[in-house]
C-alpha cells in the first residue's frame, strides 16, 4: 500500500473508531473512575470514607505521532453522617485534561459533585448525584490540514484554505445527573446498578461561527448504565464482574468482563488482582494490577479487534489507575465500616 493511501487509510479508521466510541473522554477501566461513570457515585464508597484517584490513557500511539491522551485526577468523601437517619451526604471533585492529534484538540474540565445517599432497610442504598462543572477546549489551527490543502500528492498546510477557524477556544458550562441502587443481603454478596445522564443543558461547542454567531453544535446528551457485583467466594478470592453501557448521538459503546481479587497475605493487605473485559466488536481488554494496605494500582491494554486491527497491530491503549481509599477514625462509631466484601473483614 502507498503511504499516502495508507495514511489516509489509517485517518479513517481511527475516524470511523471514534464515531464508534462516541464524542465524549472514557476510560476502560470506568470502574476507576466513578465519578465520570455516574455523579451519584460521589461519596458511594463501599470501603471507606473518603476516595483519592488518578486515571492515565494513551490511544493510537502505534499508528499516530502525537495519540490521545486522556488523564484524570479526582476525590471524593462522606460527610453530615450525623445529620441525617441513616444515610449521608457525599461531596468530590474530577478533573479531566485530553489532548488529542496534531492540532493538539485539548479538552480542560472540572466538575463539581454533591450525591444523597440514604440506607434502605439493613440491606440496599439508594444515591442521587448532581455535577456542575466548566469544561474549555482550545485547538492550534495552524497545525490543521484540510482537503482543499491536498495538491494531489501532499496535504500542504502553506495552501489557502476556505476553513476558517472563528477561534481557537471555547469554553462552557456543563450538567450531569445520576441515580444509584444498592444491595448487598450479606457480608459476601455485593450488587450496585446506576444510571446517569450527561450534558442534560447540551451546551454549545464550536470553533466556526457564521455571521459572528457560534455555529449552533450542541453535544448531545449522553447516557450512562452499570452494573457491578462483588461477590466473595472464600477466604482467597473475591469476583468482581462488570458490566457499561453508554449510548450518545445515535452511537453505543459496551463493555464487560470481571476482575478477581487473590488475598496474598491473609489479612487483606496485599492484593493481586486480574481481569479480562471486552469492549463490542472494539478491543479485547486484560487488567492486572497490585492492592498495598488502602493503595489499588491496575493497568489495563487495549487489544484492537476491530478493522483498526489491520494497521495498529492490536495496539490500541493502555491505562493507568491509582485509587487510595480511607476511613476517617473519628467517623466510624458502631457503623459497618464495609458494605462490600473485603478481606479485611476476616
Amino acid at each position: 500500500m502507498r503511504p499516502m493511501f495508507k495514511q489516509l487509510a489509517i485517518a479513517w479508521a481511527l475516524l470511523v473508531s471514534v464515531a464508534a466510541q462516541g464524542q465524549d473522554l472514557h476510560f476502560s477501566q470506568f470502574f476507576n473512575s466513578p465519578l465520570t461513570t455516574n455523579p451519584a457515585n460521589t461519596g458511594f464508597i463501599p470501603d471507606g470514607d473518603y476516595r483519592l484517584g488518578a486515571n492515565f490513557r494513551n490511544q493510537w500511539s502505534s499508528v499516530m505521532t502525537l495519540p490521545y491522551k486522556t488523564m484524570s485526577a479526582f476525590g471524593d468523601m462522606q460527610v453530615a453522617k450525623d445529620r441525617f437517619e441513616n444515610g449521608w451526604v457525599g461531596v468530590g471533585a474530577v478533573v479531566l485534561r485530553d489532548v488529542a492529534g496534531s492540532g493538539n484538540l485539548t479538552s480542560n474540565k472540572v466538575y463539581g459533585s454533591v450525591a444523597y445517599h440514604q440506607m434502605l432497610g439493613f440491606a440496599s442504598l439508594l444515591s442521587l448525584g448532581f455535577n456542575i462543572g466548566y469544561a474549555n477546549k482550545t485547538i492550534n489551527s495552524s497545525n490543521l490540514k484540510f482537503p482543499d490543502q491536498f495538491d494531489g500528492r501532499f496535504f500542504d498546510n502553506k495552501l489557502p484554505t476556505s476553513a476558517v477557524l472563528a477561534k481557537n477556544n471555547v469554553g462552557y458550562l456543563d450538567l450531569q445527573a445520576g441515580l444509584n441502587y444498592a444491595l448487598f443481603p450479606t457480608d459476601k454478596i455485593y450488587v450496585n446498578t446506576g444510571f446517569s445522564v450527561h450534558h442534560i443543558n447540551q451546551p454549545t461547542e464550536s470553533f466556526f461561527e457564521n455571521d459572528g454567531v457560534p455555529t449552533d453544535n450542541r453535544i448531545p446528551r449522553r447516557y450512562i448504565g452499570f452494573l457491578n457485583g462483588s461477590f466473595m467466594l472464600n477466604d482467597q478470592w473475591i469476583l468482581n464482574p462488570n458490566a457499561y453501557y453508554t449510548t450518545q448521538a445515535g452511537v453505543s459503546q459496551l463493555v464487560v468482563g470481571a476482575n478477581a481479587h487473590y488475598n496474598l497475605s491473609g489479612d487483606g493487605e496485599n492484593i493481586l488482582i486480574g481481569g479480562m473485559y471486552y469492549r463490542h466488536n472494539e478491543a479485547v481488554i486484560p487488567m492486572i494490577g497490585l492492592g498495598y494496605k488502602d493503595y489499588m494500582f491496575t493497568f489495563s491494554y487495549d487489544a484492537t479487534v476491530s478493522t483498526l486491527k489491520n494497521y495498529n497491530n492490536t495496539r490500541g491503549a493502555f491505562e493507568f489507575s491509582l485509587v487510595k481509599q480511607g476511613v476517617f477514625n473519628q467517623f466510624r462509631g458502631d457503623r459497618r465500616a464495609t458494605i462490600c466484601p473485603s478481606f479485611k473483614n476476616l
